[in-house]
């Protein structure tokens, strides 16, 4: 790479996102034609040659099985159009969570959908914050897994500058599958830490047990990759306030946002919400608590340094420990 002309080009799934990272890039986004039949089949068609030059698809897979399948035929309709190489932006990737066998005759969706991607065509996958990182393991082309905590800290740090006084505040896991990421921030913080042990009882279903680590007259960060239905952050603010937190922010790199999780992040218990733009958060989803900070720059960055062939994991410094 690096030889060839760099496109960028935009699935429908986030659209604003596309255009700020082709901005951030020094480009713009190239011609591309998607459209829907009755039936509900998706039809694609780039409006520019593409011969000889290294491709980058920006598609987040939320909702998964239509935008999965729209990228699918984008990688393809690149690679038939001779394109030197073809690399998909996804900064959501969807099904991300079932990465393993946990009952009899289920599939590993996860791997599934990285193996559709790699059988259109693909050469390599740039995404932020994979819920699972072994997920890397089931691809035969690279993957790029960028650190959301390139896109949260500057945020974060506005925050705590503003209480001004880090032995007053402590990063709560929402529960031990948060742990180490939830660590990894509060290291780069300089701040405290506690965690919330979890039983799921059911699929999107969550009770909190019980609190490890002193909250009482602290201010909370409560951090995860994802808001989804918002169970696990609404009880782990609830136990926050419990337990004498003075204030509770939540922050997570990918916004879902599914059923009545507004509701649930709008109340009483929470403060302040801050969200990357992974995925496309409409109007209607927005509400008065909800700070959105941009992953543009990140993927515009890495887009390049792939491009004329520079180290993607310089950019990370020590944000990856």
């Amino acid at each position: 790479m690096g030889l060839y002309k760099q496109k960028i080009f935009s699935g429908s799934s986030n659209q604003d996102l596309a255009n700020k990272i082709a901005k951030e890039a020094n480009n713009k986004l190239g011609k591309l034609s998607i459209k829907r039949f009755s039936d509900g089949e998706i039809w694609v068609k780039y409006g520019e040659n593409l011969r000889g030059n290294d491709v980058y698809i920006v598609q987040s897979t939320n909702p998964p099985a239509d935008h999965m399948i729209e990228l699918a035929l984008l990688i393809d309709a690149a690679k038939r159009a001779s394109a030197a190489s073809v690399s998909v932006v996804i900064p959501y990737l969807g099904y991300s969570r079932q990465d393993r066998k946990d009952e009899p005759r289920v599939p590993i969706s996860a791997k599934v959908m990285i193996d559709i991607i790699t059988a259109a065509g693909a050469d390599r996958i740039i995404t932020m914050d994979l819920h699972s990182t072994q997920i890397q393991g089931f691809s035969r082309i690279p993957i790029d897994n960028l650190y959301g905590s390139l896109v949260l800290m500057t945020e974060l740090k506005t925050h705590l500058n503003n209480i001004n006084d880090n032995n007053k505040s402590v990063v709560l896991s929402p529960d031990i599958g948060s742990n180490k990421l939830s660590q990894s921030y509060a290291k780069q913080l300089g701040i405290g830490f506690a965690v919330i042990d979890k039983r799921r009882s059911a699929h999107n279903k969550s009770e909190v047990a019980y609190l490890v680590g002193d909250i009482e007259s602290r201010h909370v960060l409560i951090i995860d990759d994802m808001i989804d239905t918002a169970g696990t952050i609404s009880n782990a603010a609830k136990v926050a306030r419990k337990k004498g937190a003075l204030s509770v922010v939540v922050a997570a790199t990918h916004g879902v946002l599914s059923g009545d999780a507004i509701q649930k992040l709008s109340s009483d218990d929470i403060d302040k919400v801050i969200l990357s733009d992974t995925v496309n958060i409409p109007e209607e989803k927005q509400f008065k608590k909800l700070t959105v900070v941009s992953s543009a720059n990140i993927f515009a960055e890495t887009i390049n340094r792939i491009h004329t062939g520079e180290s993607v994991s310089e950019l990370f410094g020590e944000s990856n420990e």
